[in-house]
């Protein structure tokens, strides 16, 4: 989420964030955002008897704010399909991986585990089926000889910020969108995602 603030201050990101909304209070994104002078809330989901429930209070909270887009940045819950379909076309999602390998959780030592020698990250579609959504873009980072979880894991995020933020700004200039289930960028479908030099 700090890498899309600094984007849109150096003037490499032509959107207005409006809001930063967390489940948890104690957010390290919250404080950036206030930092930044981002309007902020939380929605605790600690709240709500059900996660029906607390996805209803989050729409009213992010509907409060008419966005174009809904950008899932370090957001850990699952969300409903009622929530999903109601975004559809306009939430985007980052997973470490390249999808669709590896969704899920643990995401970095899966990849070691399997022996991989390439790993990376994906900005996908949010859609019901969970890290399933038709992928925009995808970022590879070569996995090294003496990689644990953790090492790969920074090189993953470091490449994270750019590519999401590659993403962001089709989806703002009106060049991303998704119909049929299929992403088109440029009015053009994309059968594969775009890769992103690194």
């Amino acid at each position: 989420m700090q890498a899309i603030i600094d984007a849109c201050k150096q003037g490499n990101l032509d959107i207005d964030i409006k809001a930063v909304i967390s489940n948890r209070p104690d957010a390290g994104g919250l404080e950036h955002a206030t930092r930044a002078g981002i309007h902020t809330e939380t929605v605790n989901h600690q709240h709500y008897a059900t996660r029906e429930l607390f996805d209803q209070a989050l729409m009213q909270s992010v509907d409060h704010y008419q966005p174009a887009l809904v950008i899932l940045a370090g957001f850990m819950r699952i969300l409903s399909d009622d929530f999903v379909n109601h975004y559809l076309g306009r939430m985007l999602n980052i997973h470490p991986s390249l999808l669709p390998d590896y969704p899920g959780l643990n995401t970095h030592q899966r990849a070691l585990d399997k022996g991989d020698d390439m790993h990376g990250a994906s900005v996908h579609f949010v859609t019901p089926e969970l890290d399933g959504g038709p992928v925009v873009i995808q970022v590879r980072v070569p996995i090294q000889a003496n990689d644990d979880a953790a090492s790969l894991a920074a090189r993953v995020l470091e490449q994270e910020h750019k590519l999401y933020c590659e993403a962001i700004q089709w989806f703002a200039q009106g060049r991303l969108q998704l119909k049929n289930n299929r992403v088109w960028l440029d009015n053009k479908v994309l059968t594969q995602p775009r890769i992103l030099e690194n």
